[in-house]
């Protein structure tokens, strides 16, 4: 499927990549992931992003990730691959791998590890983007060891570099500054999504923007949100957001933990191991606490993916 102003709206999840108790890669488990997502309604879906844990694949890995959420998804909704990497040549050939198995777009952070300066990042943006023929989405972000782009340098990207045509923008004020991007880069941008789970999308619609993608642990709420968004049923758009944030908040502190066991409590996967390092695993309250608000929530899931009680 092609991405353009048309399809490059909605939910785009960030698929997440399970892994079996002895932390290898789960394909069974990524397709049952797979699964749930386009069950759940999702508009868009992404592989090998930060919430995938694309860091932590091999190259080997990340190859046939993608190739399971690409194949998944192809002819129902557009598949973007994540390419980001420490240096140009290796997110290209990433990108000349996308291209090759049917992805719809590359999805790239600037260069990872290290902070990179304005010449690094024109370099490498413009290397990735002429690997391949795909729609290139710039993402921004903020964080340890990030480079956090502002948007007069977004948009000289996309003035420059004649595939990039979207933007993921998670960065530290990802709401004014989706603003700035869609003013500063005017018609040849096609559209800028949200990122940091949904929590701030209710501010960036008043900026413009045309979606969000979040982790999809719980896909099925998201995609419920945001049919409220486009009915423009403001009162259920407020009402779901606001029993959505809990669990957004406990994302936000758990981070990749919290993902793998929501979907595990909802019998999508079969083990919560992560590779990531740096998160706490969830104790017995904070497993109970996420069970209730996922009680709350679930009138707006599919009954096939019920959270179960252990």
């Amino acid at each position: 499927m092609s991405l353009d102003r048309t399809s490059f709206r909605g939910i785009f999840v960030i698929v997440t990549t399970p892994f079996t108790d002895d932390f290898a890669l789960d394909e069974t488990g990524l397709s049952r992931t797979m699964e749930f997502c386009l069950a759940a309604g999702v508009h868009g879906v992404v592989a090998n992003a930060l919430a995938s844990e694309g860091g932590y694949l091999s190259e080997a890995e990340r190859r046939r990730a993608a190739e399971i959420v690409v194949g998944a998804a192809r002819g129902k909704v557009p598949a973007i691959v994540a390419v980001s990497a420490p240096h140009y040549r290796i997110a290209s050939d990433y990108a000349r791998h996308a291209e090759s198995i049917g992805a719809d777009a590359v999805m790239a952070l600037p260069p990872t590890l290290h902070p990179s300066t304005v010449a690094d990042l024109k370099t490498y943006y413009r290397a990735v983007a002429a690997a391949t023929s795909l729609p290139l989405v710039v993402q921004n972000v903020i964080g340890q060891g990030a480079t956090t782009m502002g948007a007069p340098l977004i948009a000289e990207l996309i003035a420059e570099i004649p595939t990039a045509r979207f933007v993921k923008e998670e960065s530290g004020y990802p709401a004014q500054t989706a603003g700035e991007i869609i003013r500063l880069c005017g018609d040849k941008l096609e559209g800028v999504m949200g990122g940091r789970a949904g929590k701030t999308l209710l501010e960036e619609l008043r900026h413009g923007v045309v979606g969000t993608m979040p982790a999809c642990e719980i896909a099925d709420v998201h995609v419920a949100l945001w049919n409220a968004v486009e009915a423009k049923d403001d009162k259920r758009v407020r009402a779901i957001f606001q029993r959505l944030l809990p669990l957004l908040d406990m994302e936000s502190n758990y981070g990749m933990p919290l993902m793998k066991e929501v979907l595990q409590m909802r019998g999508v996967i079969g083990s919560s191991a992560v590779r990531q390092s740096g998160f706490r695993s969830l104790d017995a309250a904070a497993r109970a606490e996420a069970a209730a608000i996922l009680d709350d929530l679930s009138d707006l899931m599919l009954p096939a993916y019920a959270p179960r009680r252990t």
